[in-house]
Parts: structure tokens; sequence; C-alpha cells
């Protein structure tokens, strides 16, 4: 959380850095152009309009993105979307890179695993199936993608991401033609699977982090989390209260006959019983949590209650039980506890508690990287059909998000407050209006920033 005094209202240089984004933004697109080239043409003048079309538009379908004025040939953006081969992976891994270089050393870097969900119909529309949808929480016509985030501290941004397609479409030859699904993608994977996929390769390009961070559906699979503790990589991940874990190591063997009679056992058993890790929190006493603070927010500091425990987890296949760091969060949330529980394979002698807790802290910031990329960039409005189209558009979407990223580190010291749709209202304008004040515009930010930041300070009591 930014902590500082309340700015001036009329400062002559708040702002000023702001008003060259739109400049800064191309000149990234610059540095790129060999993404875009397409055998003897570049096609990187398509994804300037493309880039520039988001911040006006209403909504990022292809229709309302070529109403914005931008654009000068529909057809041509659908092209280029939806057929031209220029390489989508290639611009994820700058857009990892250039994340990754941003960052300080002074706090760790997470690479945090998790996947979204929009609602979409349409049998041909690729990875679109009944499902479960995590954003309306039941199970829909919908489309599932796992994505990889980078954060440190107050900042997050995407770098990375695979369309998940069910078993209903990888089985189904006509709907992978149509959708024109490369040869190679076309087998079943589980999100789990994906998810590895996308951690070896970011290991593979070099990108920096120092642990891994997911959802329960990732921290309760122990193939998974046994193979990142296998690349000896720091994890620490969410689980359900009905996670089950053992209290001591349990011995995994087939339990010898109890008589000479009837078939002999084949399937190997603990020796000890599991217990759900919300059974394990019911006698655990106020003296058996420790409070820590885990950030400054704009209503104070917020500071929770942890446990620390040593588990065993097995999952009823593998050929043994992994240990485990239990982390158990309290939180009081008007007046009602908020319990949260996560596994790990973080040592506590080689790691303070702040750290392990700065860990689990830092998926609140992926949670509003998906917020910013959905509300503002459009994530959730794609409205294409084909395999090429999605990576395409998630890929630009990406880089979109990365240069909120990049703003709001170059603006920092004179703009703390600055958010993602701040910067999208000074990119609509400097990019579609040609009668408009850009100091106007600042003094509405500033404005805004102004009471922000009073009301910041009163809930941190700073004069």
């Amino acid at each position: 959380m930014r902590v500082c005094q309340t700015q001036a209202k009329n400062s002559k240089d708040y702002g000023k850095t702001l008003n060259q984004a739109a400049k800064r933004l191309t000149g990234y697109l610059s540095e790129i152009q060999c993404v875009f080239r397409v055998g003897k043409h570049n096609v990187s003048n398509k994804a300037l309009e493309y880039i520039q079309s988001v911040w006006p538009s209403k909504l990022s379908n292809l229709q309302r993105l070529s109403e914005t004025g931008v654009c000068k040939d529909y057809y041509q953006l659908q092209h280029f979307i939806s057929e031209s081969p220029w390489n989508a992976g290639e611009l994820m891994d700058y857009v990892s890179q250039q994340a990754g270089s941003h960052f300080g050393s002074n706090k760790l870097i997470g690479l945090h695993i998790d996947e979204t969900g929009v609602r979409k119909k349409g049998k041909y529309s690729i990875g679109v199936e009944r499902q479960y949808c995590g954003n309306i929480g039941k199970v829909d016509n919908s489309q599932v993608a796992v994505y990889a985030a980078l954060s440190q501290g107050d900042f997050a941004t995407l770098i990375d991401s695979k369309l998940y397609l069910p078993k209903s479409w990888t089985s189904d030859k006509q709907r992978l033609d149509i959708a024109q699904v490369p040869s190679d993608q076309r087998e079943f994977k589980t999100k789990q699977e994906l998810a590895l996929e996308i951690i070896r390769h970011q290991i593979s390009i070099g990108t920096r982090f120092d642990y891994i961070g997911g959802d329960a559906l990732y921290g309760a699979d122990q193939a998974l989390t046994d193979t990142i503790d296998a690349m000896a990589i720091p994890f620490l991940m969410d689980i359900r209260e009905s996670q089950h874990v053992y209290l001591e190591q349990p011995q995994i063997q087939i339990p010898k006959p109890k008589s000479t009679r009837g078939r002999k056992p084949k399937i190997p058993k603990p020796d000890i019983e599991a217990i759900p890790v919300r059974e394990y929190l019911k006698p655990l006493s106020h003296n058996d949590f420790v409070q820590i603070k885990v950030r400054n927010t704009s209503k104070g500091k917020l500071k929770c209650l942890y446990h620390f425990k040593t588990v065993y987890i097995w999952d009823g296949t593998s050929q043994h039980a992994s240990k485990r760091t239990l982390m158990i969060r309290k939180s009081l949330h008007k007046r009602k506890t908020e319990v949260a529980f996560s596994l790990g394979n973080v040592d506590l002698e080689q790691y303070e508690p702040k750290a392990v807790v700065y860990m689990q802290a830092q998926r609140f910031f992926i949670e509003h990287a998906f917020k910013e990329a959905k509300s503002v960039l459009g994530l959730n409005q794609f409205q294409t059909r084909k395999w090429i189209a999605w990576y395409h558009q998630v890929a630009l979407n990406m880089l979109l998000l990365m240069f909120i990223f990049r703003e709001k580190l170059i603006n920092f010291d004179i703009m703390p407050l600055l958010s993602a749709w701040d910067i999208a209202h000074i990119m609509q304008l400097l990019i579609i209006s040609q009668m408009f004040d850009p100091d106007k515009v600042m003094e509405q930010i500033i404005h805004r920033h102004y009471i922000r930041q009073k009301d910041i300070n009163r809930c941190l009591l700073i004069t």
C-alpha cells in the first residue's frame, strides 16, 4: 500500500509523465516488430490498431473495436486476429521477460497459477462446453483457461496462458478441425498438466520468480506439487477445508492378510488415519496462533492470525506420502471470522513466518490482475471461434496489461494511486479525441487521488 502525504491538488508536475503514455505504448510495439513479421510482411500496424481500439471501445469484440474509428478496415482486423500466423507465444514470452525485468530485488517474486472462466455459447466456439466456471460458481456453458501471473508487492500482471479443452472437445475431430486446433494440441490435458507445462516453459525462458502460488485445484494435487518440489522450487498453494492430512508420517504399504481365507490385499494403504484440516482446526485455541501484519490497505493495516503445522498428504495412488507445511489463516471481516488453509513445501527454518504469510497474501493481487484484464481490457468479451484467434487476443490483452503495470511503475513516485482505470481514461482521450485539454483530464485524476489519499491517511492516522 502506498502511504504518502496528501497530494497537492494544484501541483504542476502531477501527472506530466502520464501524458506521454500513448507514445510509450507505440514504442513498446516497435521493440517487438519481429513478433508480427509474417513471411515478407510485417503486421505490427494492425497490432497497433487493435490495441489502440481497446481503450475507447465499450466491448473488446472485433465488431465493437472496429467501430471506434481507429481501425481502418474491419475485415483486415478480423484477418489479423483469426487468420494471420504471427506467434502469440512469442508475444507472451516478451511480456513475461519484460514483467520480470521490472521487478526489484527487495521482495520475493511469485509465479501464480490460477484458472478463470467466462460464460460463452456456441458449439463450435473453441473450448466452450458445460463445465464448472469459477466466475459464476456453477456448471454452465463456459470457456476456461489456466493462467500464470507474476507478482511482487502491490504489483501483478498476467504473463502466460493455456486454453483448457474438455474431453468432449479432444474426442470430437470435427470440432477440432473447424476451430483449427493444431495437431500437437489435441490431446486431453488436465488443468494441473497445463499448469505444469506453463511452469516448465517459464523456467526454460528464464523468467525470474522465487516461489509458486496457486489455488486449491493445484494445491491439493500431490503429483503436481511433488513435481514442483522435485524442481527445488518453494511453493505455497491454497487448499479446501475438506483436504485430508496426516499429523504424522504414514507408512504406505500393502496390509497383511487378516486370515488365510479370501483374497490377499493388493492395494497399498496408510497405517494411520487422515483428518480434514477443518477437524484439525477445531481444538486449536487462540494461543496456538500468532498475529502477523499482512499488508497495508486503504482502510488501515490488515493483520491476521496464523498457525503453522508440519503434516503429510497422500492422494491414494502415489507410492509415498509427501511432507507439507500447513498454514491456517484467521481474518476478521465485519465481525465475521474467515478461515483459509494453505499447503506448501516452505521450510519454516529457512523462511520466516512473515515471508510465508507474504507468499499467501499475494493471491489478492493476482485476482486484482484478473479484474483489471476483464473489466478494463475486456479479457472476458472475446467472440472469436478459432484456436489461433483466442491466443492472439489473450496475448495482446497481456501486452496491454503489462503496459498498465509499467505505467504504474513509471508514474509511481508522482502518482502512487494511479489505477488501471486512470490509465484507460487518459489513453482513451490521447488516442481518440483531438479536441480535449489534457490538463483538464489530469485535474480530474488529481482530485480523485486527493480524495482517495485523504481517506487512506485518515484510516492510517497520518496527518
